[in-house]
């Protein structure tokens, strides 16, 4: 226990809930004290010299003298290589277990087939994989290569280290491993989960460990609920991401190529990763972005679609306290004319905070309030936490007890910690039978009028006194059937919760698409739904943050997030809250929220200007809600995030791969949103092409630096030459917004239409602008006129 520790037990032992988190924190220490492995002497292992090679489909087998690799590219680009046996499954990542919805392309089991053309063949000093977009190279010692088929090196991995238990078998999962990397100098890192202090990161070390931060986060605070093993690193040579499917905690140190030692080539930049346990194994997808984005969702499930409600803005507060005290901010709304899509309902709505029930002195008729507010268009989203109160009596205890649902340790008693109802359990999401129990509880939910669900706490977290704020080290999992503890299980609990929601909504209410975001994740959460930034700080620094988490997630995958606008805790300045909620009105998840004790989030808290401002962003973000369902269907097909870096379409510009202020909404928007107090100017570097200024008409030329006007009432947006945006009209029909192209190029854009909420086949348009006569064209792919009003905006040049 270190000082810290130490003080915060004290302040806690006071209160009945200080002193069960302290009473969970000594239970936690002895039981890991007691359960947990003890290995004694470790010996080091390295591969050794290579002793021979086997072709294999795909690519092959190469021994070691102490060690095994296995190369195998994947049918779609994809090239698994795998050390000590290491297969591609069992995977979290993949689609995994056979009860969990299969990622769209991909084979039974989720690990998608070998391409047959790729060989292992012998190369100078060992030997090489050849395939349509990544060239493979394995040396005699274990160093594996990975090269573009022009030759141009994407990274190095150095032969690994392994510290094996004294006495146990080469490969035993529970030894701790090393694997450094070289990567190109000019090479910059993005993703690993949700990171704050991005979207590129900064040299230095991040932990790979889902964790609740206890307390308002801020850029320097690492790491945050959703962590996750996967980069993507671009550099002159080219974009590739790299993922470890290892589930266990780790920490990622990267070095900035700038900083290395020497000079002129053989300058790099590079990564250290070390890993508790597990297996040692990655894949490795190259490519440009977009490429790259498609392969590794293909490879671990395309995006959940959201319905379309979902892209409208959403209210919440903890700590709404009674359903008059909703009626009377959806009204709000109503009367300030501000359209609102949804009111999400914290854990102050249940029955003293017990999961799956619900406050009937405060909420005397919850299914009346959801009816009423559905007649206006308002939804209810219901949070929902995986803390079960351990009290003998409440049906989701009972029940879970029946079903041995519940999380044991080692000798098979159930693991107890402290969250919000007090004494709790936690089930084992990793089992598929309790996965299917957990998913029927949610018909209660629904029962009680809610559209969609929002997991909370599900690190997962168990309040402690002192030391890690989550279940013991030692707990027992069941792993799909494998066994293991919660060393394997903690960074997966999330994802795993998630994947019992989703399939349980589906079964439900099977005509419904799923609503569900969650604070915890892992590789392939984006199957389920998407995120929040959790309980960001209320600050400049916190705003800043909320979009470095964006951008970052979206590179690994996951495109559907957003903040807490205005900050979880404090009471933001009226000039902070418009700057965030105007930020928000761009991102895909678009929702004010704060803490039980913080201050209003409502626009007309703010005063009249604020107001005002408010409701020009609300409209804006209306007026564009047919692109954001659009680009909500690009995800979903191609894993494209809706939000993205600058670089997306010029990996090439370095000067873009630095700059984390500023983001292309789709293809056709660039938003510059204001992130320091007192701006009224923004300067941006615009990506390639050209640019108009939304507000203005001006046009500005791609790869110049330009100074745009940011007064409080907006924040600069440029669309790009020859854009085809599908918005909403007059009484809310469909048009075609065109930015007239350069004279010597066109331009196009995408509307999907169809079933907003359901799983009917949407339909897919295009269309192409042109200049002709003078005059700007816009066609429908094939020539013929587009079925809806075009307004032509932009001078061309």
């Amino acid at each position: 226990m270190d000082a810290r520790d130490l003080l915060r037990s004290v302040r806690m032992a006071g209160s009945a809930r200080g002193r069960r988190t302290v009473a969970a924190a000594w239970r936690r220490e002895r039981a890991d004290a007691r359960d947990l492995p003890r290995y004694g002497a470790e010996r080091a292992r390295v591969p050794g010299a290579a002793v021979r090679a086997e072709p294999m489909p795909g690519g092959g087998t190469v021994h070691f003298a102490r060690s095994v690799l296995r190369v195998r590219v994947a049918a779609g680009g994809a090239v698994f290589c795998g050390w000590d046996g290491a297969a591609p499954e069992p995977s979290y990542a993949l689609a995994g277990p056979s009860t969990w919805s299969p990622a769209p392309g991909l084979a039974d089991g989720g690990c998608p087939a070998a391409d047959p053309r790729a060989l292992l063949e012998p190369d100078q000093g060992g030997w090489r994989v050849v395939s349509e977009r990544v060239t493979v190279r394995v040396s005699a010692h274990g160093a594996v290569e990975f090269r573009t088929p022009g030759g141009r090196l994407l990274r190095r991995e150095l032969p690994p280290r392994w510290w094996d238990p004294a006495g146990a078998a080469e490969g035993t999962r529970g030894a701790r491993w090393v694997q450094r990397s070289e990567t190109p100098a000019d090479a910059r890192v993005y993703g690993l989960g949700g990171r704050a202090a991005g979207p590129r990161l900064a040299a230095g070390t991040y932990r790979l460990w889902n964790t609740d931060p206890g307390s308002p986060f801020e850029p320097g605070d690492d790491p945050l609920y959703i962590t996750m093993p996967v980069q993507l690193l671009v550099s002159d040579a080219g974009c590739h991401l790299v993922f470890h499917d290892n589930t266990w905690d780790g920490r990622v140190t990267l070095r900035d190529g700038e900083e290395g030692a020497g000079s002129g080539h053989d300058r790099h930049g590079g990564c250290e990763l070390r890993m508790d346990g597990g297996p040692l194994r990655y894949w490795v997808v190259a490519g440009t972005p977009s490429r790259v984005l498609a392969g590794w969702t293909a490879l671990t499930g395309r995006p959940a679609l959201p319905p379309r409600w979902a892209l409208g803005h959403q209210h919440a507060r903890w700590g709404f306290g009674s359903g008059q005290e909703v009626r009377r901010v959806a009204a709000g709304y109503r009367e300030h004319g501000l359209p609102l899509s949804a009111l999400h309902l914290d854990i102050d709505h249940f029955d003293g905070h017990r999961v799956f029930t619900v406050d009937r002195a405060r909420f005397p008729d919850l299914p009346g309030l959801a009816h009423d507010l559905g007649e206006q268009g308002v939804r209810l989203v219901s949070v929902v936490g995986p803390a079960v109160k351990r009290e003998p009596g409440l049906a989701a205890y009972d029940g879970g007890r029946a079903v041995d649902a519940f999380v044991r340790d080692a000798r098979g008693r159930e693991v107890r910690g402290t969250v919000w109802p007090g004494e709790a359990v936690f089930p084992d999401f990793t089992d598929p039978a309790v996965r299917a129990w957990w998913g029927g509880l949610y018909a209660e939910r629904l029962a009680q009028g809610f559209a969609g669900v929002r997991h909370d706490m599900n690190e997962p977290v168990s309040f402690a006194a002192f030391g890690e704020p989550t279940l013991p080290r030692s707990a027992r999992h069941a792993l799909e059937g494998a066994g293991g503890d919660h060393r394997q299980a903690h960074n997966v609990y999330g994802l795993a919760m998630a994947a019992a929601g989703y399939q349980g909504l589906r079964e439900l209410r099977p005509e419904q698409r799923p609503f569900l975001v969650s604070r915890s994740g892992w590789a392939g959460m984006q199957r389920y739904g998407g995120t929040w930034s959790g309980d960001v700080a209320t600050g400049w620094a916190g705003l800043r943050a909320s979009l470095a988490l964006v951008l970052g997630l979206g590179l690994c995958g996951v495109p559907y997030s957003g903040p807490d606008v205005g900050g979880f805790t404090g009471s933001p300045s009226p000039e902070l809250y418009l700057r965030w909620f105007q930020l928000g009105a761009y991102l895909p998840f678009f929702r004010t929220h704060s803490a039980i004790d913080a201050g209003p989030r409502e626009p007309w808290e703010f005063g009249p200007e604020v107001l005002e401002h408010a409701r020009a962003a609300l409209a804006e973000r209306a007026r564009l809600l047919p692109y954001l369902d659009t680009l909500a269907h690009v995800a979903h097909r191609t894993g494209a995030p809706y939000v993205r870096p600058l670089w997306w379409n010029s990996p090439g510009d370095r000067a873009l791969r630095d700059c984390g202020d500023a983001f292309l909404l789709g293809d056709s928007l660039l938003v510059a949103p204001v992130l320091e107090p007192g701006v009224t100017m923004r300067a941006v570097r615009l990506p390639r092409g050209l640019w108009y200024d939304t507000a203005t008409g001006e046009a500005h030329r791609g790869r110049t630096r330009v100074r745009l006007a940011a007064p409080q009432g907006r924040i600069p947006v440029l669309a790009r030459a020859g854009a085809v945006l599908p918005v909403a009209g007059e009484g809310g029909a469909v048009e075609l917004e065109a930015w007239a192209p350069r004279r010597d190029r066109s331009g196009g854009g995408v509307l999907f239409t169809g079933d907003p909420d359901g799983w009917g086949r949407p339909r897919m348009e295009r269309f192409v602008s042109r200049w002709a006569d003078g005059a700007v064209l816009v066609e429908q792919d094939g020539g013929e006129e587009p079925g809806y009003a075009v307004r032509v905006r932009g001078a061309g040049s």
